[in-house]
């Protein structure tokens, strides 16, 4: 039995949340991150067919120094030096990927899955997925992806473009909604879901759902539900040294396969 007879609604904090205009700010902050993020990386020596193997590698790091880049913009989400004892800090094997928290983590104002995609990857789309239940996310936490390419395609430093932002648990209840209702599947769609799960979990929790059948191994692919279907879309034309990305794309997938 679906849990959605109607697709699920975002839902924001509450205005009167003590939170709301820094949840705001920092949102705000991300659409500026094209513009204020500097790597320290610098690839070459990289051979066409060598691309995809150094993508994921790169988009860890890249990662790393997106949350250093929020740390860095710090006068534009805390302009008034309110939160002066809280920063970003990127946590390892559980959900968020991104915690803004005060020094000893003793209260979390919110969280961030943040996602990096490398915008010449394969696939033409991104390939992650997101299996959190719903109940492990804050109604402020964000999902993030922020897409990159190497500015010199095969060398050079990473540049980052305008990011995709979502609510967390929305997304989580969407991709439930779509797996049982949209997709129109014969076979048997229940979800298991964990119990007693609370946002910001502990490493040790166990915090996916599952579906009771998945042979293809698509649950959770959030860039195949239509979701993000137009945001992608919007990245095929990007030029690239005067080539467009889509372009790029078919380059390295033929040479992947010679």
């Amino acid at each position: 039995m679906p849990e959605f007879t109607n697709p699920p609604k975002r839902k924001s904090p509450s205005p009167n949340w003590t939170h709301f205009n820094l949840w705001n700010r920092v949102q705000n902050v991300f659409q500026e991150i094209p513009q204020s993020f500097k790597s320290t990386i610098s690839v070459s020596g990289i051979r066409a067919t060598e691309i995809y193997a150094f993508s994921e590698v790169l988009g860890l790091t890249i990662e790393e120094e997106v949350v250093r880049t929020l740390n860095d913009l710090r006068s534009h989400w805390d302009p008034d030096g309110q939160y002066a004892n809280y920063r970003f800090v990127r946590q390892a094997q559980t959900f968020p990927d991104v915690l803004l928290s005060n020094q000893d983590m003793s209260e979390i104002i919110m969280g961030i899955e943040l996602k990096s995609w490398y915008l010449l990857a394969k696939e033409g789309e991104p390939s992650f997925r997101f299996i959190v239940t719903p109940d492990a996310c804050a109604p402020q936490d964000l999902f993030v992806v922020v897409p990159w390419v190497l500015n010199n395609v095969l060398s050079g430093s990473p540049i980052v473009f305008k990011p995709y932002i979502e609510s967390a648990r929305y997304l989580a209840e969407y991709r439930n909604y779509w797996w049982q209702t949209i997709r129109q599947a014969r076979g048997n769609v229940q979800i298991i879901h964990p119990s007693g799960i609370q946002p910001y979990p502990r490493t040790r929790d166990e915090i996916a759902d599952q579906p009771a059948e998945d042979k293809g191994r698509n649950f959770g692919r959030i860039a195949r539900m239509g979701i993000m279907d137009d945001y992608v879309a919007e990245f095929g034309d990007v030029p690239l040294l005067g080539i467009k990305v889509s372009r790029w794309r078919r380059f390295f997938k033929e040479k992947d396969s010679d």
